[in-house]
């Protein structure tokens, strides 16, 4: 897995990522970037431009999006007290950058 970018956005409570990312084939990507970063893939849901899973880390619920027209995938929580896990997933992406 090779990750071009990732950024954290305090606002919005999300990490997000830019790599290679196929719509069509998107677990492809996503299954091996859970893995990287020791997340349980707990739901699956897509639809005609939207792929959103729901990721478990320790205990804290994650919500994986990738959009298809803004080529956008992000990580992000609901609860600003679980944001701490997004900055450590962060860490845990730096060795997956090019």
């Amino acid at each position: 897995m090779k990750l071009k970018a990732v950024k954290l956005d305090k606002d919005t409570l999300s990490l997000s990522v830019q790599s290679d990312i196929d719509f069509e084939q998107f677990e492809l990507f996503a299954e091996p970037f859970a893995r990287a970063l020791d997340c349980r893939v707990v739901e699956k849901q897509w639809g005609a431009d939207r792929h959103q899973w729901l990721l478990e880390f320790e205990g804290t619920h994650l919500q994986l999006h990738y959009e298809f027209y803004g080529d956008i995938c992000w990580l992000s929580t609901d609860r600003e007290d679980e944001y701490d896990v997004l900055v450590y997933l962060a860490e845990l992406m730096k060795p997956y950058l090019q």
